[in-house]
Parts: structure tokens; sequence; C-alpha cells
């Protein structure tokens, strides 16, 4: 009889079978079913359960070691180590929820979306080789029925294949991809920039307005996973960083 986790890793995508057993290992560790301290089942538990050979699982969990998410151990197992990016995950906002808990109306319209090849501008913006597949989102948030985002994203279909299935026009990307996709290292670019025409009619102010710009990038295991570009009103937001004299960064940051 055929193993389920088997079949459902071999049927899942066009990925190597390596890769599609360190994203279920991956899934479980950052999303907490597998803990800190953890032993993880066995190389030969895995080649069990995926139907594979010793250096099919062995890639994998190299990789995930790698990544700092996994401790090997010679004759022990491998346990699952915090992984490095876990406590940045909080610096990754979820616009639904930061306008929520001001206690404000939240409403999200997806004004575009396209499946494509990465064009040369995609490439500037997010590292992806030439033919490389992107769907790219254009959305806006609204606070009490005034625009307070507008969101363009890029985000590579070969590292979230799954997210050309989802219907994006009643779940925002960027929730989506924090609920559902792991990711290990981020990088953020906070600009002050004017709104130009168009940007202007989008967030339904003045030409010229102050605008905050976050661009933000996502990595997983090396791969870029996301690019995002977001517009906000200058008069909606604040940035705040709380620290001590003797903290070398900051203790508490974030965007109001």
């Amino acid at each position: 009889m055929a193993n389920p986790a088997a079949e459902s890793a071999k049927t899942r995508s066009d990925e190597p079978l390596h890769q599609r057993i360190r994203s279920d290992i991956e899934q479980r560790i950052l999303s907490g079913e597998w803990n800190p301290g953890y032993r993880i089942p066995f190389e030969h538990e895995l080649m069990v359960e995926y139907d594979c050979a010793r250096m099919t699982v062995s890639k994998a969990l190299s990789a995930l070691t790698e990544a700092g998410l996994l401790e090997r151990r010679r004759r022990v197992g491998s346990f699952v180590r915090q992984p490095a990016a876990q406590s940045a995950v909080v610096a990754i906002p979820d616009i639904k929820s930061e306008i929520e808990a001001r206690g404000q109306a939240y409403r999200y319209e997806l004004l575009s979306m396209r499946r494509r090849r990465a064009s040369k501008q995609d490439r500037e913006r997010i590292a992806v080789p030439t033919g490389a597949t992107v769907l790219a989102a254009l959305c806006r948030h609204f606070a009490d029925g005034r625009p307070a985002a507008l969101e363009d994203r890029l985000i590579v279909l070969a590292q979230v294949p799954e997210a050309a299935h989802i219907d994006f026009r009643t779940e925002p990307p960027g929730g989506w991809l924090l609920r559902h996709i792991p990711w290990h290292v981020a990088e953020h670019q906070i600009s002050a920039l004017n709104a130009t025409e168009k940007i202007a009619a989008q967030l339904n102010i003045d030409t010229g307005s102050a605008c905050l710009v976050v661009d933000r990038q996502t990595w997983r295991l090396g791969a870029a996973v996301t690019a995002v570009r977001i517009w906000f009103p200058g008069d909606l937001q604040r940035l705040v960083a709380r620290f001590t004299p003797s903290s070398t960064t900051p203790d508490a940051p974030g965007r109001r």
C-alpha cells in the first residue's frame, strides 16, 4: 500500500523530493507543531514515511541544519533549535490586524493580480533568475473607509506554488503569507516619499503628499520568497522604538 505522506510529497509540486521533505519539516517547526528541543523522526523513519533513499533525507536535514532550524547529534538524532527568525516574525506586521487593533473597521480590495514571467523591473526588486514566474498583486487596505495602505507585491511561485490557487480577492496576500509560508531572513527599507499622481489617486490623497514607504523582501533557505512595497499616507503613520542607554538595538520597535 502506498504511503500517504510520500504520495502527498511526490504530487504536491514539481520540486525535488528532498526540497519537499525539507518544506514539510520546516513548516512543522516554524508553525510551532515541533517545538525547540523536539527530536524529529530518525532518518530511517523519514525514509519509510517518504519512501525514499537515505541520501534524499540527509540532504533535506542538512539544509535545515544550515538554516539553523535543526541541531544534528551523532547517534542521538536531530533536534529542533530555536529558529533564528522566529522572534523577527513580529516585525512583519499584518495590516489587517494592525488596523483592527486600533479599533478601526478594516476593508480590503484587490486591484489587480497577474501571473507572469519576471520582468527586468521585477528582477531588480527581487533576486530571481531570468524566466522565473511571479505572481504580481496590487491591493488596497482601508481603515474606517479611508485608504490606509497600497500594497504592491511579488510572490515567487517556485517557492510558493500554492499561492497560484489562493483567492486573493477575499484574503490579503501579506496576511496569507504570514500564516502559511515560513521564512528565515527579512530585510526592510523605510523611506519618506512624495505620492505620485497614480499613488495619490489610489490612496485618495493629494499628489505630492508625504508617504511612508516600506520595501520588504523575505528569503527561505537562501531563496527569495516575496518582495513588497507598501505606501502609507504619512499622516496615518508614526515610527516608534523604545530602548535603553545600554541597549544596542531597539527593545520594542513598531509602526503606528
